[in-house]
């Protein structure tokens, strides 16, 4: 575990239900960290279809579920995405967090801002049937693409420089951010990390949880730093960890008190 103690760490783009999702290398990272504020930037699951989850998705839920007790004195914040626009109010009492459509707080004597950033994504806004099918699409591409999922991370790595969604949405956040005079604005929703400066506002990108190299952001004494993270052989889970005693899904539902089957299956779906 890091000896550093974070006042926030920021992970975006997770897209539990996805076949390319890096649930459980996200939940180690988590374990092997320490912080006082986790802010989940949007992009949580893939679509409202809660049948797509497998056991390391809920395996991920099951910890965020655990990390907001309050006696953990940890605050767990999940800022809306485009995906997960819907899952607002299931959200909150699933794993027992607040949800928000933007975030801001206060640390070390500058203000800061977390917002998804699809905001700033026209085509998205324009095209809100279009991307839904898009998703479908998408999903159903990665079940039928090889194991390393080639064909589905080239497809998100040319959608992304296509539509010059890092550009634009950089653009719209520090616009944003001048707007509501903070000095630190941070978003997600490319899948690339980058940070950027204009004047005295910084801008930064929280990366993804999809490819081979996801990306996370820590803000501390030491500043605002993006972090790749590499998974070692000694992180991999033991079989207990790995959860094959008992489901995963089963301890959300339990401590949110929802049932399973009945109720998160039938999501969206």
């Amino acid at each position: 575990m890091s000896s550093a103690v974070y006042d926030t760490l920021i992970l975006s783009d997770l897209h539990l239900g996805s076949d390319m999702s890096r649930a459980d290398e996200a939940r180690r990272m988590l374990r092997q960290r320490r912080f006082r504020r986790l802010i989940l930037l949007g992009d949580i699951f893939s679509d409202l279809n809660f049948g797509r989850l497998t056991k390391q998705h809920w395996r991920f839920l099951s910890y965020i579920r655990k990390l907001s007790n309050p006696k953990r004195q940890v605050e767990v914040v999940w800022v809306e995405g485009n995906h997960d626009h819907g899952l607002t109010d299931v959200m909150s009492h699933l794993v027992g967090i607040k949800v928000y459509q933007e975030y801001v707080w206060e640390y070390g004597g500058l203000r800061h801002l977390a917002i998804h950033g699809h905001q700033f994504d026209r085509f998205v806004i324009k095209n809100v049937r279009m991307n839904y099918l898009a998703t479908l699409f998408y999903l159903q591409l990665q079940k039928l693409d090889s194991k390393n999922k080639p064909v589905a991370r080239f497809l998100d790595r040319l959608n992304t420089r296509w539509l010059r969604m890092s550009a634009k949405v950089a653009s719209g956040a520090l616009v944003h951010a001048r707007v509501h005079c903070v000095h630190r604005i941070f978003c997600g929703h490319t899948h690339a990390a980058m940070q950027q400066q204009q004047d005295d506002i910084c801008y930064y990108n929280s990366g993804g949880w999809i490819d081979s190299r996801p990306t996370y952001i820590t803000i501390g004494e030491e500043g605002v730093r993006v972090h790749e993270y590499t998974e070692r052989t000694d992180d991999r889970d033991s079989r207990q960890e790995r959860g094959e005693a008992h489901s995963p899904s089963a301890d959300v539902a339990a401590e949110s008190g929802l049932s399973e089957d009945a109720e998160y299956q039938s999501v969206g779906s």
